[in-house]
Formats: structure tokens, C-alpha cells, sequence
């Protein structure tokens, strides 16, 4: 059964909006004032490890602009994003333009257990602030994979909007030489416990 894991980067304080400047806000591209070559490393492992990836609207726009483009100068890393399996959920977007892609719009959680049920790899859960809010708020989370950044933006779409999330660390690193890899699981949660461990 597949496990639902958010990976974000992630500032300081706490916005995850922007990180590689795509979407032309103020702070946009902040993840690229700070290197992290085992940080790379870590993605692309993440990524060869995961079955699908399950995205909400803003996120999945600006990978299906990005991504194609990008296949050839990125190598693996930019031929397996096109041709996994996308999931986006809007209850807007009647087409997809991504090859793979599968839209969802509504029964968010009824879907992602479908989801989980026909995976064996990870679902990964990049960006998507408003997707992530409701997968925890319905206890779908199984880990928390955060790339902290030590930029302050200030302002920008948080990670956490609502309090009531206690989580647990179940590892830390260095993946660069300014930036940390903190991995997180919800604190005594029922979120995937059956294929826990």
C-alpha cells in the first residue's frame, strides 16, 4: 500500500511558496541562494522510490508549464516527473495538458485511498498548501519530508495554517551546507499505521 508523503521546501518561517521562482513572486527562487548538492541527491532517490505524485491546482500548473520543457537538461530526474502518474484535485480543470494525468474533484479522501490501495511506492506531495491542509486534516499524512532553508520570506503560502498538528522527528540531516532535511511523521497518528515501518 502506498503512503501519502508531503515534501516541501521550506523557509524558516514556514512558507513553502516559490521556492524555484516559477510563479514571479517577490521572493521567488529563494531555494537557489542556497545550495544543496545531497539535497538533489535526496530528491532524485525520493523520486525513483515514488509511484505517483498527487498534486493540487497551482502546483500541478506550474509543473505541466515547467516540466516538459525541462525533460532533456534535467536527465532522470526530469524524465521520470513527465512520465509518472499525476494526480491533480480541482474542482475546476476539466482538461489536463501533463501526459498522466488523472483529475480529481471531489471525495478527496475516498480517492486517496484508492489511490493508496493501487500503489506499492510513494504518493509524493509537492507544494499544493491547500491539498496538503485538507489531507491533514482527514489524517491521510504518513510523513512530512521538509528541505528547511535558512531564508526568512515574511510573507507567502504557509505549510501549517491551522494549529493541532503535533509531528515527530524521525530523522534530520545535513543536505547542503546551510540547508537541513527534517523528516516528520503525525504524533501518535492513525494516518497509514497498518504499513507503518
Amino acid at each position: 500500500m502506498g503512503k501519502l508523503v508531503v515534501t516541501e521546501f521550506i523557509s524558516l518561517d514556514g512558507i513553502i511558496e516559490d521556492p524555484g521562482g516559477s510563479e514571479g513572486t517577490e521572493h521567488g527562487g529563494w531555494s537557489f541562494r542556497h545550495p544543496a548538492p545531497e539535497g538533489d541527491q535526496f530528491k532524485l532517490d525520493e523520486l525513483r522510490g515514488s509511484d505517483v505524485q498527487l498534486l493540487g491546482r497551482v502546483t500541478y500548473d506550474g509543473f505541466a508549464a515547467a516540466w516538459p520543457a525541462m525533460e532533456e537538461s534535467t536527465g532522470e530526474f526530469g524524465k521520470k516527473m513527465n512520465a509518472m502518474p499525476k494526480v491533480v484535485v480541482s474542482t475546476t480543470l476539466t482538461e489536463a495538458s501533463w501526459k498522466n494525468t488523472t483529475i480529481i474533484s471531489g471525495g478527496v479522501p475516498g480517492e486517496v485511498a484508492k489511490l493508496k490501495a493501487r500503489c506499492d511506492g510513494d504518493i509524493l506531495v509537492p507544494g499544493s498548501a491547500t491539498l496538503v491542509d485538507t489531507l491533514r486534516k482527514d489524517n491521510l499524512i504518513y510523513e512530512y519530508r521538509l528541505m528547511v532553508y535558512p531564508v526568512v520570506l515574511g510573507k507567502g503560502k504557509r505549510l501549517f495554517t491551522a494549529a493541532g498538528t503535533d509531528l515527530e522527528l524521525v530523522d534530520s540531516r545535513k543536505v547542503g551546507p546551510d540547508v537541513l532535511l527534517l523528516i516528520y511523521r503525525p504524533a501518535g497518528s492513525k494516518a497509514d499505521e497498518s504499513d507503518a515501518g
